[in-house]
């Protein structure tokens, strides 16, 4: 059941975005574990002295308290957990588009414990082993299941399971077996190994990174995301 609208108490969480309000004031965009996606003012946050301002950083763990029953709550209180590895060089735009990603398609005080822990394994995975691939892939996947736009990858339009040895095509969200082998076409392996969330076979990666845009398209309606544009420009730099 959805948690209602009551204050918080020390509750674990991320920055995922902040911007100035007011003359010495921020609001910031969190990410809960048990309330998910939700917008709250910090009053002062801007000032030099305020004990807010060292403490709101992105990819880092937080617990906060907030005050307030309107969708933009209060934050009255926050306070850095600490041992997280901040995201470095391509590792860190991984960490701004996985931000993105749940600001843009995570609706508003929709709890997903399972995703938060998730986001909270690939924040540590990105600042210990860098910017690997799998990391986006797997974190994908699951805000795709989560936000019901994963598609079954157990059988086809007709209800047989998948084969390794057939390609398919998607057809309004159903698998259709072809024999085409093309860009929009994706092997009955690979999308096995993608439902056990193995990546490490080749070709796997490229076809679940096509994959996920396929079905991230929709949710979005179209709309592109600023970091990817980000990392596409530098794949061709």
């Amino acid at each position: 059941m959805k948690p209602g609208p009551g204050p918080l108490t020390d509750e674990p969480g991320f920055v995922l975005h902040s911007r100035p309000w007011r003359e010495t004031s921020l609001i910031v965009e969190l990410l809960l574990r048990d309330r998910g996606r939700l917008s709250a003012v910090a009053k002062g946050a801007r000032r030099p002295t305020s004990a807010l301002r060292p403490v709101l950083l992105q990819f880092q763990p937080i617990a906060f308290r907030l005050s307030g029953r309107n969708e933009l709550r209060t934050l009255t209180r926050a306070e850095w957990q600490g041992g997280m590895a901040v995201p470095s060089g391509r590792a860190l735009l991984f960490g701004f588009y996985l931000n993105e990603l749940v600001m843009r398609l995570l609706a508003r005080e929709d709890p997903h414990p399972q995703l938060f822990d998730a986001y909270t394994s690939a924040l540590h995975q990105l600042g210990g082993q860098g910017a690997d691939e799998r990391i986006l892939r797997r974190f994908e996947w699951l805000l795709l299941q989560e936000i019901g736009y994963a598609p079954d990858l157990a059988a086809d339009h007709q209800g047989v399971p998948l084969q390794p040895a057939r390609n398919y095509r998607m057809n309004e969200g159903q698998w259709f077996a072809t024999q085409a082998e093309d860009h929009a076409t994706f092997s009955g392996q690979t999308l096995l190994q993608i439902a056990a969330g193995r990546y490490d076979a080749p070709g796997v990666l490229s076809q679940a990174k096509r994959l996920s845009r396929l079905m991230l398209a929709l949710p979005l309606e179209g709309a592109s995301l600023d970091t990817r544009r980000i990392l596409m420009d530098l794949q061709r730099l």
